[in-house]
């Protein structure tokens, strides 16, 4: 089967966990993808697939990569880019006092910083020349439920569903996007959230439960899902859904 001459996707956070089972998915549907990560995918040669080495907590750094071009020349000739904006970090865990003022910078420069540049830079790119675009962040549930100890994590993804709200307002013709909750996924970020002290988060038994019931998704299956959605005409309706909700 041929490569796709009309989709091309871009994809960050690829070497593990959600990531790496998107760009698995997007590679079996013979779809060309750019994938960013500060480590690369181990055992993946694919010739549909790009790495990029980058640090995406750091926005200058990010920066000057979009200005080098590589980006817009991925994309250039396909009349449709998909941006799944997956990298994310738990942050500093705990009360506002014990958090560590430099590691608050680098979670709200990956989760937030990094999946806005992204998408405007592809905007920029994309939609002047008609092309279409469609943009998932990868949300969380944690960005409408608070939870002690998470107030870095929460406000990060909170961010990225009134990013998309109001990206939506724009009413910019060829362009889609939506924050996705994509449910409780089977990734090391919850055998790290099992491995927090209560103290830090209170909420962790819960998780434990739902790993001890076994009610975690495998990344895989939550991957087939999500592209499922991206490429319906569904996709884009709400700006904010959670993927639990849409049967």
């Amino acid at each position: 089967m041929e490569a796709s001459r009309t989709t091309v996707a871009v994809v960050t956070g690829h070497s593990r966990g959600l990531g790496a089972a998107l760009v698995e998915r997007l590679l079996a549907q013979r779809v060309p993808t750019l994938a960013l990560a500060r480590g690369g995918r181990r055992g993946v040669d694919d010739a549909l697939l790009r790495e990029v080495a980058i640090d995406l907590a750091d926005p200058a750094a990010l920066q000057r990569w979009l200005d080098g071009g590589e980006l817009g020349a991925f994309v250039s000739g396909y009349a449709q880019v998909l941006l799944l904006n997956n990298a994310a970090t738990l942050g500093p865990v705990g009360p506002l006092q014990r958090q560590d003022a430099a590691q608050v910078g680098a979670a709200i420069a990956l989760n937030v910083a990094a999946p806005l540049q992204l998408a405007a830079a592809l905007a920029a790119r994309v939609l002047p020349a008609g092309g279409a675009l469609r943009v998932l962040h990868v949300s969380s549930g944690a960005a409408r439920t608070p939870y002690a100890g998470w107030s870095v994590y929460c406000a990060s993804k909170a961010a990225l569903d009134q990013h998309a709200r109001a990206a939506a307002l724009d009413g910019v013709a060829g362009l889609r996007i939506c924050s996705v909750a994509p449910g409780v996924l089977d990734t090391e970020m919850q055998a790290r959230i099992r491995a927090t002290d209560a103290a830090d988060f209170p909420q962790r038994p819960r998780f434990e439960a739902l790993q001890a019931r076994g009610q975690l998704v495998a990344p895989a299956d939550c991957a087939a899902r999500l592209l499922r959605f991206m490429a319906s005409d569904a996709f884009g309706a709400q700006p904010v859904v959670d993927l639990r909700d849409l049967g």
